[in-house]
């Protein structure tokens, strides 16, 4: 029973954890743990672990213990809600791929306007500005510089981003972000990640600019 009350603590302690984080898709997790890889598994391994692990314990414990049993297997139930709320959520690849095709067939006067209305929906204000930059958000005092006209590019280098970059360092204290819906060279993302130049692609940048992802 050692060996039982051991394990229930380890349980109990990972799914409190996951219980106290306000932003499931936000956990940060050695990414070869028990609960990392429940999380990147369909829901329902979890819940067939949460009944693995109710069943031997109660087998071990006898049936006097059963409330045990259930404590124990608890965290698992969790790691199964959270995953399924999670991967339904997630819209399936094919469908991100056809909504960022719609979004590279777009004018840039229509995927700016649609960064507009995203970006002011997460209160920020919005001006359109020139040169290695093509808006300026505002927000409580924080100033951010958008580089979006390559957004449909069908490669993009390093260029773009040290220009942009070079322009935030210019102003002091200005974060910079750079929106694409194609492809990213590795010196690009190697000069990003240097340099805390923010990239958004993909699904975010669908939540960003395509109401039907939000």
């Amino acid at each position: 029973r050692s060996f039982i009350g051991a394990l229930y603590r380890f349980l109990s302690a990972a799914g409190g954890r996951l219980l106290q984080n306000d932003a499931p898709m936000q956990l940060k997790m050695t990414k070869n743990s028990l609960f990392a890889i429940l999380m990147r598994s369909p829901w329902w391994v979890s819940v067939l672990a949460a009944f693995g692990v109710f069943a031997v314990t109660r087998i071990v414990l006898g049936s006097e213990w059963v409330l045990y049993s259930v404590a124990i297997a608890l965290p698992l139930a969790v790691i199964a809600v959270v995953a399924a709320w999670q991967q339904f959520r997630t819209p399936s690849g094919e469908r991100v791929e056809a909504a960022l095709e719609r979004l590279r067939a777009l004018p840039w006067e229509g995927f700016a306007a649609a960064l507009e209305e995203g970006f002011r929906g997460e209160g920020y204000a919005v001006k359109r500005i020139e040169g290695s930059a093509d808006f300026e958000l505002e927000k409580a005092g924080r100033v951010l510089l958008v580089a979006a006209k390559r957004w449909k590019a069908s490669r993009t280098g390093v260029e773009p981003l040290r220009e942009l970059q070079a322009a935030g360092a210019a102003l002091e204290g200005v974060e910079c972000i750079f929106l694409s819906a194609a492809e990213l060279s590795a010196n690009a993302r190697s000069f990003a990640a240097e340099k805390k130049v923010r990239i958004i692609e993909g699904l975010e940048l669908l939540k960003l600019s395509d109401p039907a992802f939000r």
